[in-house]
């Protein structure tokens, strides 16, 4: 069935988002504890060997690429562990540069035309700016130009720490509508435990071959990562996939230190771990809102309003409204808790958090009088409104 899967989406696939782990194209100094080596040449150019061949079968490639902060760290000497949010970002900023001239030396001795993209958090929230750089990629790929993006990490703070390209990479695999996401790491795979923490006499982990659903079980298996040299690690890649999962694209986790992996990717072998799911998708706006935006705040409803939420599809009124939490405004992504605080939708509310909190409980008719010209019969309409149950 894992084959089969495989090459079905193999068959199909036009457009291919490869994202490159800092690990795989950087030199490991013996005995440190930190990527201080810098970026391997070697490994930079194989990879643009290995994509030149996916271009030639036709195929258009995104690159999400990390290093930044670890090409800065050689070239500033700082080889320590902990780093402070502005000798990171500086590090981003020496380091994003050489990162880019490495690229764009080795492709172009493969004939490939590449091009620099930077993207913050920002550029994703607001809606025309995330339609301008999808319209971006997609002129660079009409043009034959390789796209490599990356995030702003030298102006940016919470997402230096929190797996930024893992996270990034996803992404930007629904902003162009990908085929496929291909995360490269210095792993196999999801295991089904930690293979780093098995005991003498225990028997080996299992790589899982395919994932069709990223449950609370999946997330435990992945674990948070503490390793202080990469930002992301499992955690945030199984995080990834479940973004992508929702919009149905399929990611492939692999080991990107193999250099015989993408050859058997794209053979259709079973390498790494698949995640990949014949469910139903969020497409387009909606998975804008449910998964790019940063909610400001959360609205509790209560059983009538989850059901009619959940199960009928309706839009969400001031009436089933039990709590407000955050400190939002008209138009602004929030969360939808039920009673028991498990979140059941996102989505644009239509009030802010102080004109909410006056009105929830009450019924419409109630509403339309206290607000007046700036009434909205729902709080959420459906039309902005995504179910996550």
């Amino acid at each position: 069935m894992g084959i089969e899967t495989r090459k079905k989406i193999l068959g199909k696939l036009k457009r291919v988002v490869i994202k490159i782990g800092s690990s795989v194209i950087a030199h490991k100094e013996p005995g440190k504890s930190v990527l201080v080596g810098g970026l391997n040449p070697r490994m930079v150019a194989y990879y643009a060997r290995m994509i030149k061949t996916i271009v030639e079968s036709g195929r258009q490639v995104v690159l999400v690429s990390s290093g930044a902060i670890m090409a800065g760290r050689k070239r500033l000497g700082l080889d320590r562990g902990n780093l402070t949010i502005p000798e990171k970002q500086a590090c981003a900023a020496i380091g994003q540069s050489f990162l880019m001239h490495t690229y764009e030396k080795q492709f172009e001795k493969q004939g490939l035309k590449v091009a620099q993209i930077l993207l913050g958090s920002d550029d994703l929230e607001h809606r025309r700016r995330y339609l301008n750089a999808k319209h971006t990629i997609e002129a660079l790929l009409e043009h034959n130009v390789i796209p490599i993006i990356n995030e702003n990490d030298s102006v940016t703070v919470d997402e230096i720490k929190i797996g930024d390209n893992d996270t990034l990479s996803a992404t930007v695999a629904c902003l162009v509508d990908a085929g496929l996401l291909i995360v490269l790491s210095d792993v196999e795979g999801l295991y089904s435990r930690d293979p780093g923490k098995v005991r003498k006499g225990e028997a080996p982990p299992e790589l899982i071959s395919q994932v069709e659903q990223v449950t609370e079980e999946i997330e435990r298996l992945a674990g948070k990562s503490n390793n202080r040299l990469t930002v992301g690690g499992m955690y945030t890649k199984v995080l990834a996939a479940k973004k992508t999962l929702s919009y149905g694209i399929p990611t492939l986790l692999v080991n990107g230190l193999d250099k015989k992996v993408l050859p058997r990717v794209f053979s259709g072998e079973p390498v790494g771990t698949l995640f990949c799911s014949e469910k139903g998708k969020i497409r387009n706006r909606k998975h804008w809102i449910a998964h790019t935006l940063k909610p400001l705040g959360t609205i509790t409803v209560d059983e009538g309003a989850r059901k009619a939420l959940v199960q009928m599809g309706k839009s969400l009124l001031p009436a089933g409204v039990i709590r407000v939490d955050g400190n939002f405004e008209f138009g602004n992504p929030v969360r939808i808790l039920d009673e028991t605080s498990i979140e059941i939708a996102r989505g644009l509310v239509n009030y802010s958090a102080r004109d909410l909190e006056s009105i929830r409980g009450k019924k419409t008719a109630l509403v339309r009088t206290m607000v007046g010209t700036n009434f909205y019969e729902e709080v959420i309409h459906r039309d902005d409104l995504v179910i996550l149950v």
